[in-house]
């Protein structure tokens, strides 16, 4: 049974322990035609909740060299992915309807699979023009996940598939991607260690 924060959403259960400020260090390594391009870099992520049942997510990571080059950004939204009912908000700036159907831990807890974990949803915008929409579980301080959708806008470079991995290990939060890109089939691209750096209390990033 889940041992939910009474300050949050019963539905963010699963994911409360990812809630705060995580900083460190990764390691970037991916082919680029008959060259593997390699960086070593700093990333911060953020993740938050504003009393709905979703996080909020940014990542922001920068070359560790002399001049700590901004290398990469990203944002999105975590959630329980279940199907919809009257009482989620939406489409556009419509209200939610009714009384939520997932308001206690015992309704969370009927989504819970027979392996033990959740599904999972998350979807993740980069200003290069790609939004990544991945599927997955949650299961403890364990997150996989794989993109069901890779959209991209006609300036951007070819992107094709992705999966990452997050656990909680020593009270650091590890994670590995791994990205389709380029001409090139799934490939391992980037991993990182990184530490809470903000508390863990709800609504704080």
């Amino acid at each position: 049974m889940l041992e939910l924060d009474p300050t949050l959403p019963a539905e963010l259960g699963p994911l409360q322990w990812l809630i705060g400020g995580w900083e460190g260090t990764g390691v970037l390594s991916f082919p680029v035609g008959e060259r593997t391009v390699e960086r070593e870099f700093g990333q911060r992520i953020s993740f938050a909740h504003h009393g709905h049942p979703y996080l909020s997510y940014e990542a922001y990571a920068w070359q560790l060299d002399d001049e700590l080059t901004p290398l990469a950004a990203e944002s999105g939204f975590w959630r329980l992915a279940r199907p919809a009912d009257e009482a989620d908000a939406g489409p556009g700036m419509l209200p939610p309807e009714g009384e939520p159907a997932f308001a206690d831990v015992e309704s969370v807890e009927s989504l819970r699979r027979p392996d033990g974990a959740f599904d999972l949803q998350a979807l993740v915008s980069h200003p290069t023009g790609v939004a990544e929409l991945y599927l997955g579980t949650i299961a403890g301080p364990r997150i996989e996940l794989s993109t069901d959708a890779v959209l991209r806008g006609a300036g951007a470079k070819e992107h094709t598939a992705s999966t990452r991995m997050y656990g909680l290990v020593e009270d650091h939060l590890l994670w590995a991607w791994d990205l389709a890109a380029l001409g090139q089939g799934l490939e391992s691209h980037a991993s990182a260690r990184l530490a809470r750096v903000t508390p863990s209390e709800a609504g704080e990033a």
